[in-house]
């Protein structure tokens, strides 16, 4: 009897936990234990693929996946069912002097309505996902824009309170003395002494 990594593969219809129906597509990796070898051939025979692998690997999975919903399979949980099918074969294989090495999950295949619906469902969850990102988004840009208005707001009132009239007649004077002593000739016009400011022609 060989002790090489030998692979079966299974392809089997096993139920869920809600009673659903899918099919499932496994690969079991596994050796016969070279120090049992002898105990092997003598208690099962040199068939104890067809006797012993086979059956406990069917009954693993079906034992696995009808803990399991068919959505949970199909989305999410594939590799908690593969190592559940795992641990299980390799207690009860080990018993018998094989050795399982992995355990992997090709395939599973839903009935159609359900799995138009639960592509449906991913979809829907994707899009309000992706509806909820803009939406927050949006939210920081107007947060931006109001802390921006409210900043301009803030300048224009500090910039209007520091503007007085008395300001604004010593800046006028402090123009026209800078123009008086300019070499260019020039007319200058006073105007209304209490608010007005010197206007400064050229000629």
């Amino acid at each position: 009897m060989s002790v090489q990594t030998q692979t079966i593969k299974e392809s089997a219809s096993v139920p869920s936990s809600e009673g659903l129906v899918m099919n499932l597509d496994t690969s079991l990796i596994y050796h016969l234990d070279p120090n049992r070898a002898a105990d092997v051939f003598q208690k099962i025979g040199s068939n104890y693929e067809l006797v012993v692998v086979e059956p406990t690997l069917r009954a693993a999975i079906r034992e696995a996946t009808a803990s399991h919903t068919a959505n949970a399979l199909y989305t999410g949980e594939r590799e908690m069912v593969a190592k559940q099918i795992s641990d299980q074969l390799t207690t009860e294989l080990n018993k018998r002097g094989l050795l399982v090495e992995n355990v992997l999950l090709r395939d599973i295949q839903l009935p159609q309505t359900l799995k138009s619906s639960i592509e449906s469902k991913q979809q829907a969850e994707q899009e309000a996902l992706a509806m909820n990102f803009r939406l927050q988004k949006e939210k920081q840009e107007a947060e931006r824009k109001r802390i921006e208005a409210a900043g301009i707001r803030d300048f224009q009132q500090i910039v209007a309170q520091g503007i007085s009239p008395a300001l604004l007649e010593w800046k006028g004077i402090e123009a026209t003395e800078i123009l008086a002593k300019s070499a260019n000739s020039k007319i200058v016009v006073i105007g209304n002494p209490k608010n007005g400011l010197p206007l400064i022609l050229g000629q």
